[in-house]
């Protein structure tokens, strides 16, 4: 390492749950800078899973988080001129990055109208065990065993 690592940034917890998680999800689903209207949005969320589910908003989309997070991942290595899927353990700071980034960009191609109703669907889904983004941490999971053989070429 030539450069000094930046340092990482303190987030502030968000207004109505007092969670710095919920800070870091919304970053992740903001564009453009416009932060209340990502506050907005998810609030709404978790409001519309509270209605249908009757359970507390904040915990089930913990728990969907929760199931959508990685254990491991395969990286690229160039071993004498091939490339092999070298499977390594998540870092805890990628996994909930990876996790929040799934549960989002796979809440945004969903069929309902809004975002609110998109994110919820998505968040229930999670919850359950179901959904893409806890199929996606399971295909995740299936390339790491599948190329378990090449996991002495870890870095």
């Amino acid at each position: 390492m030539r450069k000094s690592k930046p340092k990482k940034r303190i987030l502030l917890p968000d207004p109505r749950f007092n969670d710095v998680m919920v800070t870091r999800f919304v970053n992740n689903m903001m564009y453009d800078g416009k932060k209340s209207t990502a506050y907005g949005i998810f609030y709404n969320a978790v409001d519309i899973v509270e209605k249908k589910i009757s359970e507390s908003g904040l915990e089930t989309w913990k728990k969907a988080l929760n199931n959508v997070m990685p254990a491991v991942e395969v990286k690229s290595r160039r071993v004498g001129g091939a490339n092999f899927q070298v499977p390594t353990e998540v870092r805890p700071e990628r996994k909930i990055a990876l996790g929040m980034k799934w549960l989002i960009s796979y809440a945004r191609r969903r069929g309902e109208k809004t975002m609110m109703e998109k994110l919820a669907g998505e968040i229930i889904s999670a919850a359950k065990g179901e959904g893409a983004a806890v199929k996606k941490k399971e295909d995740t999971h299936k390339m790491a065993e599948a190329n378990k053989a090449f996991s002495h070429f870890r870095f």
